[in-house]
Parts: C-alpha cells; structure tokens; sequence
C-alpha cells in the first residue's frame, strides 16, 4: 500500500487569524497536510500556537519556531511546499515574495498587500518563479454569495447595470479595529483595504469584471479624541488594562477576560510592547470610519458602495439592477471580537434573505442553503478548498494572486482618490505582464 504524501506548511504570523488555518491542518486535515514550523516576531505568541494545539489535539507534537528574521533558515531547515501568511497586512508582500522565491507556493489571508507599488512587486515574483499564490476570501463560499453568482450568471435578471452595496460594522466588531494596529493606516491600507477588499471582490465575482475606475470620499468622524471631545467626551485613557477610566465605557475590551485574547497578547506584549486594547477614542488613528466609493468596472456596470463602522446593527445589504429585473439581499451577522470568542461566531448569520423582482412580475424570495461554520457557512467550504480534495466548482471560488491584485486595487484607488479627489483609472496602478 502506497501512502499518500502529506503537503508540508509552514506558517507566518501567529495571531487572532492563524489559529482557522493552523487548527484546520493538524485536527480535519492532518492526513494530508502537515504542520511543521511556525513563524513569528514574537515567541510567546509561537509557544502559545503550539500549546494550544497540545491541549485541542492528543496526537499533536509541538513543532519548531523561528523568529521572523530566520525565515530563510526555517525554509531551508524545515521545506515547507506552503508557506501561510497571517501577519500584518504591510508585512505580506515581504514573506509572499520571500517564500516564492525560496521555492513555496503562498496561501495569504487578505488583503494580499497594503498598496499598489507591493502588489506590482508580487505579481512580478508570481512571473519570474511560477509559484501560486490563493488569496483567502471565504465570503466567496457562503451559500448567499455563492447563490447570488448563480442568479446573475443564469441571467435571472438580465445584464447587471448597477449595485448598491451598504455595509455596516459594528460597535463592537466594527471598533475593534481602531483598537489594534489596523488603527494606523501604513499598517493596514485603512478598511478600504483591510476590511473592504472582500466586498470588492465579492462584487468582482458576481459581476465577473474587474473595476476600471475609482472614486472615493471618507473621513474618521466617529472615533479618536478629537470626534470624542465634540460629542463632550473629557474622560479619556490610552488603553483599557489597569485603567479605571475603561471600566465605564462599553468601547474597552478587557483582555482578561477571554483566555485567547491574554494568552496572545496581554501575555506576550512584554517582547514588543504592542498592546492590543487600545482606547477607540485615543489619539493616533490614521484610518478613516466612514468610506464612500463609486466604481465602475470593465462590463460598464457601477457600483456605489459604502462603509461605516459605528452602526447598531452588523450587517450589509447589496441591490443590483438589470435589463430583466432587480436582486436584493439582506444579510444580517452576529457581532464578533476576533480571537475573543469562538472561530464560528465570525461572520455568522442572523438574517439571511435573497429577493428576485423580475420585470412585469411578482417578486419571489430565494431559498438558501442552512451550513453550520462561521461567515455563514463559508469557513468550511474554503477549508477543504484549500487542504482537502474539493470536488468540481462551478462556481470557480478559488482566488488567485490576479484576484487579490484586483480586490485591492479598489480599495487602494479609493486611498488615492481620497488623498487627489480625482478619479483614478486602475490601469494607471499596475501593470500585469502576464496579460500583456
């Protein structure tokens, strides 16, 4: 009996995100993926990773750890086919490239990269290696996105001509990131990048176009001192743990009270001081609350988006208008801290509704699939997407490093418009060899 060879992976970045991929491969995937080292600039996040996965999984072994400057060492050393990119959003580019070059392929938790100047760095490795990078966008694979592609291909409602796309984050899942590093734009690209780039893509996968030009207005206007002190705000802290001035305010999160936020980083900040509870309405923060965007793509299709992140209600709320007729949705999620509750609470689903208005007809609602996973279904779909045997998608929900590419380049043609207040044509960001 010959034995199947198991994919080895390596993994960058040990924070709240990694935990969905590391977990998936040692527990559901161990048969044909393997977990042989991890990577981080902070060793008590590493040890934490490994302990975790000792205590969920008796099989387990913990394996070795490398500090971000031996990466090289850990590729050499441990020759990983995968290298999994959870770090920080500006530091993406450096290990995708890194691990490309050293002979690996990447799957990379989104956004791919922060600006366009990175991403044009990306592509052109893809180009001169010939090793693949998957970008992980998991709404892809949630039953109302996914019926939403189904709909508009078949033709259910004509041509797409227009979308209105309003998301709502909340005051607990939308704040948090103005807690934590995101809250500094040369980190994260702003939520026009960092948060935005699904819903981007989204749009790219229902329309199947990519975006050709951009325009953008936002602003912070909610969070930091300054909105605080106009609402009358005068009691103010730099970060929850230990301050008696957090204890009455609703927007502080306590990191002892969950054991996967202490264990991460409460514990670990006294390697290198980052402290992930942060005061929303502190000083600092270089990303904006309240984004609007216009975009019209490829096909001649447009799109109006929006995006705040102070709203009473989780949520988003998509409409598009075709030759036969109208599409709305209207999906309804359950508010989610990450690391600070369970992976299944993220993006899960609350309300779900899919209505069809044909032209000179009634309108009808869409029946939906009920699957159990966060982001309403999507997680494990994507899961075995990536380290299982997927069957045949018709759907074709994979994304590649062109998908990340033009995910992005919404978001960061909207950071440029918002800096000009010009229009910006997306072909004047990057250039792609391959399509030459």
């Amino acid at each position: 009996m010959i034995l199947a060879v198991k994919k080895r992976y390596a993994h960058v970045g040990t924070g709240g995100r990694a935990s969905f991929f590391y977990e998936a491969i040692v527990g559901s995937y161990q048969d044909s993926a393997e977990l042989v080292a991890f990577c981080d600039s902070n060793q008590t996040r590493m040890n934490y990773a490994n302990n975790r996965l000792a205590e969920k999984f008796p099989h387990y072994r913990p394996i070795p750890t490398y500090k971000a400057a031996d990466f090289d060492e850990m590729i050499r050393t441990e020759k990983p086919d995968v290298v999994i990119v959870t770090t920080i959003d500006r530091t993406h580019h450096h290990y995708i490239i890194r691990a490309m070059e050293l002979g690996c392929d990447v799957i990379t938790e989104k956004p791919m990269t922060v600006d366009e100047d990175k991403c044009q760095q990306i592509i052109d490795t893809v180009e001169r290696t010939g090793q693949k990078v998957r970008v992980t966008f998991n709404y892809r694979y949630s039953p109302h996105a996914t019926k939403v592609r189904e709909l508009i291909r078949d033709g259910v409602i004509g041509d797409v001509l227009h979308v209105n796309f309003e998301w709502l984050l909340d005051t607990r899942h939308g704040a948090d990131y103005f807690r934590r590093w995101h809250r500094d734009k040369r980190n994260s690209g702003g939520l026009l990048v960092h948060k935005s780039t699904h819903h981007f893509d989204l749009v790219n996968f229902w329309l199947n176009s990519e975006p050709k030009t951009v325009f953008a207005m936002g602003d912070l206007l909610f969070y930091g001192k300054e909105n605080a002190e106009k609402r009358g705000v005068n009691s103010f802290y730099q970060r929850a743990y230990g301050n008696p001035a957090a204890k009455e305010d609703p927007f502080a999160l306590d990191l002892e009270k969950s054991p996967s936020l202490k264990g991460l980083y409460l514990d670990a900040e006294h390697e290198d001081g980052y402290q992930r509870d942060q005061s929303v309405f502190g000083e600092g923060i270089s990303i904006e609350d309240t984004m609007n965007v216009l975009v019209r793509y490829k096909n001649n299709a447009m799109l109006n988006y929006s995006l705040h992140a102070y709203a009473p209600w989780e949520g988003h709320m998509v409409s598009f208008n075709g030759t036969k007729g109208r599409i709305q949705m209207r999906i309804g999620e359950k508010s989610y801290v990450n690391s600070g509750g369970k992976q299944t609470d993220e993006g899960a689903t609350r309300l779900r509704q899919i209505l069809v208005q044909p032209m000179w007809e009634d309108a009808y609602e869409v029946q939906l699939e009920n699957k159990a996973g966060g982001h309403g279904g999507a997680d494990p779909i994507l899961l075995e997407d990536l380290f299982g045997t997927p069957p045949e998608d018709p759907f074709h929900r994979s994304a590649s490093h062109l998908d990340g590419a033009m995910s992005i380049l919404t978001g960061i043609a909207g950071n440029v418009s918002m800096r000009t207040g010009q229009a910006v044509q997306i072909e004047n960001l990057l250039k792609f060899p391959s399509r030459a």
